[in-house]
């Protein structure tokens, strides 16, 4: 059976950490305590000695003695003198040989005396720590020099004053009388509030263990960096707290963009309203949001906890492709839409023949028929004389059928012109037109309710108060082309758009539809898109008569109408 070893807890290890910073600065304090007292030490008993051991020195008995023949026998009481006076731990005294002749160690006398520095047989004076005997002692030599008249100034011996110096143990009892004390002190402190610091610690991490918060965190990162959405959280101040990969891609930041603000990160506009929320909104579920090129769908959810504020988290999906696809359904739905338009007004053709067939009016019949042949061929001769692409031809042909069965007029300005383009060049020419053509249909069928209107009034047309519904509707599209870039303009008779909608229309990926019923779409969001690929804009302003959409286009490689 393998015995398993427990695992610490969170309080445990704290703990015992705590406790070794405790044990580590009162070693070091009491390191620090030990310094202290050896500097005080050297500095009091090392002026002590020094002013005996000049006094002794200095002393005219000790002069005379250390000239006589036997001087050991007349300096020994002077020694033990001293040593008895001043308290000190050793006395000694040599003669000018250098031999000891007297010492309150009696092992020393006759024995050379140990110099604490050369410099003391030259007559000078010196202190610091030497070996005498089986001890450490703090000493002073001192030089004795004659003051008589035949020997003044001469060195007659030296005098050794010395101090025992305290062991360690010695100098940390000395240290301070309450220094276990508060060592003691100190010691209980640090356990108490190691304890309550992990109770804290234990309480804000919700009682998980570091194992358990780093297994967390680990699937955390996993689950952020394995989904194909994007993940983005903010905290009350605006400022993320949390991007993965995917997010941080689609929304084209910064690599080191954790902690920073929306403000800070240039983040402003739609964009920013879908991240941040409010509080009448604090939810969002499908918000449509361009950024950098790509059609974004977004859902935002607010954290809160005890009805407090703790932030959001917005999830993000990439739909420019799905965007894409469905234009080219839309296309195909278009498609549809213009042969049942053409069948509806064929069939309105064909009946009208046949009723005059049968009433008998064959010269009727034949002047129908080269009425519809002229305005068939007028129509053709004014697009295709005008507009030398083929695919833009077609498709003004097609939508001014549809405009037909709408009861619409499709125009074509007079100020129209454009050379053949590069077959890349025209499919993005062809989606900007029809997605703006298609618009503008939707905008003067629809009436007044096809377009977002401020409140309390209209825009654009209806700003006089006159019904929409009684004049002629229309749709004029304008096409102009210079040495670098192709010019859209479409205009409508519809009621406009709402001068705070301008550029809203645009960064929602809104349609007319969209404004009308709430749904959600893409068509002026991909021609903004088309028209920033190419290094263009598109924008929309409000006339007399209806609404104007402007797009610009820059195109390379633009082919010759005589090819």
């Amino acid at each position: 059976m393998v015995a398993v070893t427990p695992r610490r807890t969170l309080a445990g290890q704290l703990l015992v950490l705590q406790l070794a910073i405790i044990v580590v600065v009162l070693v070091a304090v009491a390191a620090v305590s030990l310094a202290q007292s050896a500097a005080t030490f050297n500095r009091v008993e090392g002026r002590r000695v020094a002013a005996l051991g000049e006094q002794l020195a200095g002393s005219p008995l000790l002069r005379e003695q250390l000239n006589s023949p036997a001087p050991a026998e007349l300096v020994a009481p002077l020694v033990q003198n001293v040593l008895t006076q001043a308290r000190v731990t050793s006395v000694t005294v040599a003669d000018a040989r250098g031999r000891v002749v007297s010492s309150t160690d009696p092992t020393l006398v006759g024995s050379p005396l140990v110099l604490g520095d050369g410099a003391v047989a030259q007559g000078r004076s010196w202190s610091g720590e030497l070996a005498v005997g089986d001890s450490q002692e703090l000493v002073v030599q001192v030089p004795v020099l004659g003051d008589r008249e035949w020997n003044l100034g001469q060195q007659l011996g030296v005098v050794m004053i010395g101090e025992a110096s305290p062991t360690w143990s010695e100098r940390l009892v000395g240290a301070s009388s309450y220094l276990f004390t508060y060592l003691g002190i100190a010691s209980v402190l640090g356990l108490v509030g190691s304890w309550l610091l992990a109770r804290r610690i234990k309480r804000q991490t919700l009682g998980l263990e570091p194992r358990e918060i780093a297994g967390l965190a680990e699937h955390r990162e996993a689950l952020l960096h394995g989904i194909a959405e994007g993940v983005i959280a903010l905290d009350p101040q605006l400022r993320i707290t949390l991007v993965n990969a995917v997010g941080r891609r689609l929304l084209d930041l910064p690599e080191h963009c954790l902690g920073r603000s929306l403000a800070e990160l240039g983040i402003s506009g739609r964009l920013r309203d879908v991240l941040a929320g409010t509080d009448n909104d604090p939810d969002a579920r499908d918000e449509v949001v361009v950024r950098a090129g790509r059609v974004l769908v977004m859902n935002r959810m607010t954290v809160r906890k005890d009805a407090r504020r703790l932030g959001s988290v917005t999830t993000l999906r990439d739909r420019t492709e799905l965007a894409r696809l469905e234009q080219e359904i839309g296309s195909f739905k278009s498609t549809t839409e213009l042969l049942r338009a053409q069948t509806h007004e064929f069939a309105n053709q064909l009946h009208t023949i046949s009723g005059l067939i049968q009433l008998g009016e064959h010269d009727e019949v034949v002047g129908y028929i080269d009425a519809l042949s002229r305005h068939r061929a007028s129509l053709d001769l004014t697009v295709t004389s005008r507009i030398q692409d083929t695919a833009l031809a077609a498709l003004l042909m097609a939508k001014s059928a549809l405009a037909a069965e709408r009861r619409v007029e499709l125009r074509i300005s007079e100020r129209t012109g454009l050379d053949r383009l590069e077959p890349a060049v025209a499919a993005d020419v062809a989606t900007v037109l029809g997605n703006l053509v298609d618009n503008a249909l939707e905008a003067v069928a629809g009436g007044r309710e096809s377009r977002t209107l401020p409140p309390g009034g209209s825009a654009g047309a209806g700003q006089d108060g006159d019904d929409l519904t009684d004049r002629p509707a229309w749709v004029e599209v304008e096409l102009r082309r210079d040495a670098s870039s192709v010019e859209i303009v479409v205009r409508d008779s519809g009621p406009g758009v709402a001068p705070q909608l301008a550029h809203e229309v645009f960064t929602h990926g809104f349609t007319t539809k969209a404004a009308r019923g709430g749904e959600r779409g893409i068509g002026l969001a991909l021609t903004r898109l088309v028209c920033h690929r190419r290094g263009g804009e598109v924008a929309v302003t409000n006339t007399e008569e209806g609404a104007m959409f402007t797009a610009r286009m820059s195109v390379t490689g633009a082919l010759e109408a005589s090819r």
